[in-house]
Formats: C-alpha cells, sequence, structure tokens
C-alpha cells in the first residue's frame, strides 16, 4: 500500500522526523527510546528495545511499513520480513546520510516536497552555524567521548558537527569505523594529543567530572587545566535524527556526589 498508513518504529530519528512532517498520525508503535516531542511518549505504545523488540506485538498492530536502523537491527528487520511485513532498514553514519534519511521517510509517505524543504532547512542552519565558526579567532582541538570504559571517540556524523561547530577532532582518523570497537584509545594517547575541550556523551548514562579527571597523565590535559569539560545529552547527539543537527546545548558533566540519571539512548556502537 502507498503511501503506508500504519508504520512502526524501532528507532527514535525515523519516530522525530514523521512529527515534524505532521504525519506522527501514521505511526502506530516506536521504539522504547523515543523521545520527541515529548508527547511520544504518553500517544504510542512501545514495542521494542534497540536489538530486540516484542514481535507478536508488531504483528498485532498490522504495519504497513517498519522503519528500521543499523546492522545491529538486521536480524530484527530479517525476522519482521519473514513475517511477511515490509521494512526499510536505514543506515545513516554522516550529517549527509542523515540529511538523506530525512528526505527517504517523507517520500516514504508520499510527502518528498515535504521532506526536502525539511531537509534543506536543516540543512541551512548548518551552513549558518559554520559561517559563524569560520569567524572564530581559532579552532579549538576537541576531544568527543562516546563512552569512558572503554575510552570510545566520535562516531562519523558528531565528528562532522563538530568540524561544522567550528572545532578540530583530534581522533578524527578513527570516526570512519561504524563500531565502537574501532573507535577505542588508552586514556594516555588521549592525554598525549592534550585536546583544548573534552565534550562526553556517555550513552546512558550521566558523565561524571571525577571519572574524567581522574583518567592517567590527565592533570596535564590542557581541557582539564582550563576547565573546559563539557557534556551533551546522547538522547540527543547519538541519535542521527534531527536533534543531533538543532539540540543539545554542552553543560559540565557531573560533581562527586551527583546523582547518577540513567537515560538510554539508540547508539550505535
Amino acid at each position: 500500500m502507498f503511501p503506508p498508513k500504519r508504520i512502526v518504529c524501532l528507532t527514535e530519528e525515523t519516530v522525530e522526523t514523521l512529527y515534524l512532517l505532521g504525519e506522527d498520525r501514521r505511526i502506530v508503535g516506536v521504539s522504547g527510546y523515543a523521545v520527541r516531542p515529548p508527547r511520544v511518549r504518553r500517544e504510542k505504545p512501545r514495542v521494542s528495545a534497540f536489538i530486540t523488540a516484542d514481535v507478536p506485538k508488531i504483528l498485532a498492530l498490522a504495519p504497513d511499513l517498519v522503519l528500521t536502523f543499523s546492522d545491529l537491527q538486521a536480524d530484527l528487520g530479517r525476522e519482521l520480513c519473514r513475517r511477511g511485513v515490509p521494512v526499510y532498514l536505514f543506515n545513516q553514519r554522516s550529517v549527509s546520510e542523515i540529511l538523506q534519511t530525512v528526505r527517504v521517510v517523507a517520500a516514504l509517505v508520499g510527502l518528498a516536497p515535504k521532506g526536502e524543504a525539511l531537509a534543506s532547512e536543516l540543512s541551512a542552519n548548518l551552513e549558518a552555524i559554520a559561517a559563524a565558526a569560520r569567524l572564530l579567532p581559532r579552532r579549538p582541538r576537541v576531544f568527543f567521548e562516546e563512552w569512558h570504559e572503554p575510552l570510545i571517540s566520535a562516531i562519523r556524523w558528531v565528528s562532522e558537527l563538530l568540524e561544522i561547530a567550528g572545532a578540530d577532532d583530534i581522533c578524527v582518523e578513527s570516526r570512519a569505523s561504524s563500531l565502537a570497537k574501532g573507535r577505542i584509545f588508552e586514556p594516555e594517547e588521549i592525554a598525549r594529543r592534550n585536546p583544548d575541550l573534552v565534550i562526553a556523551s556517555w550513552c546512558g548514562r550521566k558523565a561524571r567530572r571525577q571519572q574524567i579527571i581522574a583518567r592517567p597523565g590527565w592533570e596535564r590535559v590542557r581541557a582539564v587545566r582550563d576547565d573546559q569539560l563539557y557534556e551533551v545529552k546522547s538522547t540527543y547527539i547519538l541519535q542521527p535524527g534531527p536533534a543531533s543537527l538543532t539540540d543539545g546545548p554542552p553543560r559540565p558533566p557531573s560533581a562527586p556526589g551527583a546523582p547518577d540519571i540513567s537515560q538510554h539512548s539508540s547508539d550505535t556502537s
């Protein structure tokens, strides 16, 4: 059936995109990690985690399209295909691919022009940020950490966003690895590279200032000495959808003794 009228979204970013397109009425089931817009939590039934799902519950919703993401959901997509459900699996890893995903989601529901307009709006916002960044007096050298033990550097779209915002990713050579194991660094190596800023976004956990500054050799790291340690919530930056391009102001990581409130995200690592 085209366009599909009953869509199940097994990751957050396609939920967010359909809401932005004004097509949320088509969504009949969502991932448990869907948080944008906030009303999705009370409006749509939860049918999956990230790599697991309640297949009978999905089938009971009689979807005419299921949207999935990444190789980590390949087995789940295969199982739904075997049950006769149409599945579209996205695998966006870069800023340009995030924008293309917006366009494809819109096209799948018969609204290609509206998707192009949304993608163009997001792109124009990034171009404005890049233009402002070109006026900065210098480009800080940044280490973005997706996880703390082991220490995992930025995935590709995050590294690209750092560049757009006027920074240089000190681990840029690792961003081509879609898997976390290809982006692991020893703390001593990051200390040797001596970043000006550290941005933490620990998937599913609040970043801990004390854990960051206690790493071997980090007392000499410029970002620690100058107190340039920041956190961006993983639910914004580590989900490759529109919010990663627009939301997520940095804040200081938690001080010792602060409550540790888990908020899991559909990270790709």
